[in-house]
């Protein structure tokens, strides 16, 4: 089938049957598609949409692209589960989700995706730590279950490669916030890990790419239906995203926040109640637990025990990392840290969340170009949450930079990002709702 006669027929409007999809899908894999046609798709399904049932033909079509793992033989020592989320600023769950779950039973292969858009990537912020490797092959994805009960990777060349093609080319030409491609594009990975269940974080807020409760609403519901439209029992939880999650963002200084999470050094209140929302919910889904206070208390124990510690040190040796890494390693320091100051006293009220995830990647945090290199060392840590009274001259956060260039720039973006009122506002509650 012709590219240009298959973009046309998005581009009308028209519905594409399953053989057009699979062509696409193929296209991307084989690259028989150009960058061009493959970008002009994108822009076309996130103009005209797609309905359920050429979600799911994409989903699966992307997710056969390449190889769809099967765990049966494989004697693992719990059931198979996931989540996923559909990406924050600062959001960093899943490195002490996969640990904590993984220590309570289950085995997490969870197959993890970088930075898009203005929102960060797990593999960005793993990649922090000197020698790990995110591109491992199905025998050491296994060996690493088998040792830690979680592993958390990138696709490799065999896992979906249609969508490892796409997401590189939405991610630099604003085709990024499309319900379709972003439903596709999370469940083709997860198909191809051999998931049992999956739980997916849907952020909601101006920090999210759905910021509209409506809009979250329509993702969580499309990737739900199409995940079990594919087999894979599935359930959604919707969460804010109208501030920075935990007190930092960028790579190194969230790998830093995470290990300090999962040993007990600080523990930022609203990081950990979503972890431990969307952690129950994925034991209880895969039979783990009988309810979801049982659930809570398991995962709690698991991080008073030193246990969900134990399991990421010995995912990251495994991979390939420090071999103590709660022992050896520490956030590398930027040439520049420059505080952000309170330009009056009263309460820090709101958060353009999006333009401070924005300011970031100009930081160096982010790509703005595929073949882009992110700097871990820079970013925001000591960020105070919504609602906190400050003085004048206090810091609201602490900016990490490369150049004067970059702070000076990064400070003016924070300043403009960040309100400061007379009194608190009103603001959504961290669960806001779960779907299935």
């Amino acid at each position: 089938m012709l590219p240009p006669e298959i973009i046309r027929t998005k581009r009308d409007g028209g519905t594409l049957s399953q053989a057009q999809i699979e062509s696409f899908a193929q296209g991307l894999s084989a690259n028989t598609w150009s960058d061009g046609q493959a970008a002009a798709m994108a822009m076309a399904i996130l103009l005209r949409g797609m309905n359920a049932a050429e979600i799911t033909w994409l989903t699966r079509a992307m997710a056969h692209s390449g190889e769809v793992l099967d765990w049966s033989a494989d004697a693992l020592p719990g059931p198979v589960l996931d989540k996923h989320s559909t990406g924050g600023v600062g959001d960093k769950v899943s490195l002490m989700l996969a640990p904590m779950v993984a220590a309570c039973g289950a085995v997490v292969p969870m197959v993890s995706g970088r930075g898009l858009g203005h929102t960060g990537g797990t593999l960005d912020k793993l990649e922090s730590l000197p020698g790990y490797r995110v591109e491992v092959t199905r025998e050491e994805l296994a060996a690493t279950l088998r040792n830690a009960g979680c592993a958390i990777v990138g696709a490799n060349a065999n896992w979906a490669p249609a969508d490892r093609r796409l997401y590189a080319i939405r991610d630099v030409t604003a085709t990024v916030e499309s319900v379709p491609l972003i439903t596709a594009s999370i469940l083709s990975k997860k198909l191809a890990a051999g998931l049992q269940g999956l739980v997916l974080d849907v952020k909601v807020g101006n920090g999210a790419f759905t910021q509209s409760l409506a809009d979250a609403r329509a993702l969580a519901s499309s990737m739900v239906t199409v995940a079990r439209g594919c087999g894979l029992p599935a359930s959604a939880l919707l969460t804010d995203m109208n501030q920075v999650l935990g007190w930092s963002a960028g790579n190194a200084l969230e790998m830093q926040e995470a290990l300090d999470f999962l040993s007990g050094k600080a523990r930022e209140p609203r990081l950990l109640e979503v972890t431990l929302a969307l952690g129950a919910e994925m034991l209880v889904m895969g039979a783990v637990c009988a309810d979801l206070p049982l659930a809570r208390q398991r995962l709690l124990a698991t991080l008073d025990s030193g246990a969900a510690a134990e399991r990421f040190a010995r995912m990251v040796a495994r991979l390939g990392g420090p071999v103590d890494v709660f022992g050896t390693w520490s956030a590398p320091a930027a040439p520049l840290q420059r505080p952000l100051l309170a330009a009056r006293a009263g309460v820090l009220a709101t958060s353009d969340t999006r333009a401070i995830g924005l300011a970031l990647i100009a930081l160096g945090a982010g790509r703005q170009h595929p073949a882009d290199r992110i700097d871990p060392r820079v970013g925001l840590s000591h960020m105070l949450p919504l609602g906190t009274v400050v003085s004048a001259g206090q810091a609201l956060a602490l900016l990490h930079a490369a150049t004067d260039a970059q702070a000076d720039a990064a400070v003016r973006a924070m300043q403009t990002a960040l309100h400061i009122e007379d009194n608190a506002s009103a603001w959504p509650p961290l669960i806001v709702e779960q779907l299935g």
